[in-house]
């Protein structure tokens, strides 16, 4: 998804996708006002209509493909 990244507070686990509940990666600022979160499924899906009503998209979807940390190993 080609979007523009905005100065925005960072998506928590706390922002849920309004599609299906899941953990949001999008936030679409409306050019109406108002926002939209989405789920990476969901942001995907609905890309072309989203571009059309937004002035602003802050994608968090590479955080999907990042590394996790290692957790070491407990001694026995």
């Amino acid at each position: 998804m080609t979007t523009v990244l905005t100065s925005a507070t960072p998506l928590t686990a706390a922002d849920r996708c309004d599609r299906c509940g899941a953990q949001a990666y999008l936030r679409v600022v409306l050019l109406s006002g108002g926002e939209l979160l989405f789920c990476a499924h969901h942001g995907r899906k609905f890309e072309p209509e989203l571009k059309k009503i937004a002035s602003e998209i802050q994608d968090e979807t590479e955080r999907l493909s990042a590394t996790p940390a290692t957790v070491p190993e407990t001694e026995s």
